[in-house]
């Protein structure tokens, strides 16, 4: 653990990834919750606004950062051969890719905890000047409402999912590049997809079977009757991909020479 955790901490560019994690959520954050008003209604308790999910957008781009720092943990110790150093200081290979999802992932929760934060702060402070007050319905965001907190705590467990998914692509891949397009395909090709798919039916099961659509589901707390998938049941769709591209990593990990 301590090994692991001295190649990535002492890597230039995660820190630089770390940062990128929280800075784009929070910076979405601002803009989104900065950009709207209840002045565009016909009344301000008519926006029907999510302020919750609002003030969350920005992990539509700080994932981004998730998946090159999870995708490096292991693919950059590839293009270095350093992989060969590692195997022959642990030769456990089960041990040595599980630490390594346990070091970037702690990382990627704590990063993403600080972004969480800092966007619902940023909700909290720009929102009611633009209307959304608790005067027409839209009261302060707080961690002490139980739907925020749920979605709070429920994007940065998306996010480490996201982290576990990419390790397990990675690990498959080997490639830099290739793992990260990979990842990002099957994270923002797949919904576009199913908006394309006329057919009402299918439009909502590939909206159900889309990790980043299902996963992000966790973020809403309202109107959760009109959900292609509830928020607890989305996030475990993506937990069945992650814990899947997981389980693949490891079975070639495993059997493949490094």
């Amino acid at each position: 653990m301590h090994a692991e955790w001295t190649k990535l901490r002492t890597v230039r560019s995660t820190a630089w990834l770390v940062l990128a994690v929280v800075a784009a959520i929070v910076t979405v954050a601002v803009m989104a919750t900065g950009s709207v008003s209840t002045s565009r209604c016909p009344s301000p308790a008519e926006c029907f606004e999510d302020t919750t999910k609002l003030s969350l957008t920005g992990v539509w781009l700080g994932q981004i950062a998730v998946v090159v720092l999870a995708v490096l943990t292991i693919s950059g110790e590839y293009g270095d051969r350093l992989i060969q150093t590692t195997l022959t200081a642990n030769p456990r290979r089960l041990t040595v890719l599980l630490t390594k999802a346990t070091v970037v992932t702690g990382m990627v929760l704590a990063a993403s905890t600080l972004g969480v934060l800092g966007s619902l702060l940023a909700g909290r402070i720009l929102l009611p000047g633009n209307g959304f007050t608790a005067a027409n319905g839209y009261p302060p965001l707080s961690l002490a409402d139980g739907s925020t907190a749920r979605a709070a705590a429920g994007t940065v467990l998306y996010l480490g999912l996201i982290a576990l998914l990419s390790l397990g692509i990675a690990t498959v891949v080997r490639d830099t590049a290739g793992a990260i397009i990979s990842v990002l395909t099957l994270l923002y090709i797949f919904p576009l997809i199913a908006e394309l798919v006329a057919d009402p039916q299918w439009h909502e099961r590939l909206q159900k079977l889309a990790p980043m659509t299902a996963g992000l589901s966790i973020q809403a707390t309202t109107g959760l009757d009109r959900l292609a998938i509830g928020p607890w049941p989305g996030l475990g769709v993506l937990a069945g991909y992650a814990t899947g591209a997981m389980l693949l990593g490891l079975a070639v990990f495993k059997l493949r020479d490094a």
